[in-house]
């Protein structure tokens, strides 16, 4: 799409759906998103609880800033204790790395029911591909705990505040999950932005292996890294059984899609790979239903002066709900996004994990057993896949 073009899109969406930025809400600070995390609800919150997340960076660069997120929350919550470091093994930090963070100068922050809050930045180096540890302790949650149910990442808790501590002992209880935090971010190389991908449980990761990093946004990560692309930062904000158009775990792509995608810092381009879900679950979806709603994402990120990639959907036949007319949906759906021209770049996911001898399915080398879910080989034939060069658009 050249500019031009962008920009006509950008004046009429304004104009006559009155979408609102991302900046509406919060402006994002100056950087580049490192890592993300959707944001969803979690349960009940326990008070006096402190959580040691591990996270994986992809851009390096200085100054890093956390995101904390109430925006599920039903009353404020207060974080008296906040810290990060870097992972030597387990819980267990790097010694000197673990340094407190402040919040517009003070050592605790109140986040209001709904919001998010950002940290000030934290002076020194952040490399590329580092499990950054965040540890946080609140003396007073309660209510709803907004956070990411399916992290394919060990981090751990304990009770009371262990976060200034560089020993994993405290830390003897481990989970699978992200609590509260959902977004870091630094100063990178001048001219460096972020790609975020936007999808359900296959870029979430399910089905490829804990704790080593190998979602497709990870291998894509790792590509960028050495490549000579001023796209560095990737934030992987998939959701299990997420939607483009209706809620149901997690909020849709069409509802999250400022506070979990635009809203970022540094972010030049969205990268869609959803809708098997919408077409999977019987609810009378049409391919015309999916293809409005990619639509609508489109107006929106070109509003907000972003490029955007999409995929096409993947193959599911053997997946319990797969039936011939879901194939047929799903058909008619990447008919539409190989052929429209109104994306910026399109990736054909579903061409590099269809078998050659049944185009309704996966092929066998690349399934992680479910026949919906790639492996780790299939994510990396995912991200290999994605055309660097068509990850920013601005000189279209």
């Amino acid at each position: 799409m050249t500019r031009l073009r962008r920009l006509v899109a950008a004046v009429l969406t304004a104009a006559a759906l009155q979408v609102p930025s991302a900046s509406a809400a919060e402006n994002p600070p100056d950087g580049v998103v490192t890592w993300g995390a959707s944001a969803d609800r979690m349960g009940e919150a326990v008070a006096g609880r402190g959580y040691r997340m591990v996270v994986h960076t992809s851009v390096a660069g200085r100054d890093l800033r956390i995101r904390l997120s109430n925006a599920f929350g039903d009353r404020p919550v207060t974080f008296d204790s906040v810290y990060a470091g870097l992972r030597k093994e387990g819980a267990e930090l790097v010694r000197g790395s673990n340094r407190r963070l402040a919040f517009a100068g003070a050592d605790s922050v109140t986040v209001p029911a709904g919001a998010t809050v950002y940290s000030d930045p934290l002076p020194g180096k952040l490399p590329a591909g580092t499990d950054l540890v965040i540890s946080i302790h609140s003396p007073d949650a309660a209510g709803p705990v907004t956070g990411h149910w399916m992290a394919m990442q060990t981090s751990y808790l304990t009770e009371g505040d262990h976060t200034a501590e560089e020993s994993g002992a405290p830390w003897a209880a481990s989970i699978g999950s992200w609590f509260y935090l959902d977004a870091v971010s630094v100063r990178a190389a001048p001219g460096s932005g972020a790609v975020v991908a936007l999808g359900d449980s296959i870029t979430d990761g399910w089905q490829s292996t804990t704790d080593l990093n190998r979602r497709w946004p990870d291998y894509l990560a790792r590509r960028l890294r050495k490549s000579p692309s001023t796209v560095k930062g990737v934030a992987d904000e998939g959701i299990s059984g997420n939607r483009v158009l209706t809620d149901g775990p997690g909020q849709s792509a069409l509802n999250r899609l400022d506070r979990d995608v635009l809203s970022l810092p540094g972010v030049r381009t969205v990268f869609l790979f959803e809708g098997v879900n919408d077409i999977k679950s019987h609810t009378g979806v049409t391919a015309q239903d999916l293809i409005d709603g990619y639509r609508q994402i489109a107006d929106r990120v070109h509003a907000a002066g972003k490029c955007l990639v999409v995929s096409t959907v993947g193959p599911f036949k053997g997946w319990s709900e797969w039936d011939p007319a879901a194939e047929a949906v799903r058909q008619e759906v990447n008919q539409y996004i190989r052929d429209s021209g109104e994306f910026d770049a399109v990736t054909d996911f579903d061409r590099v994990l269809r078998s050659p001898y049944d185009h309704e399915r996966m092929l066998p080398f690349l399934d992680g057993g479910d026949h919906i879910h790639p492996n780790d080989k299939g994510m990396q034939a995912m991200a290999d896949a994605v055309d660097l060069d068509r990850l920013d658009c601005t000189g279209n």
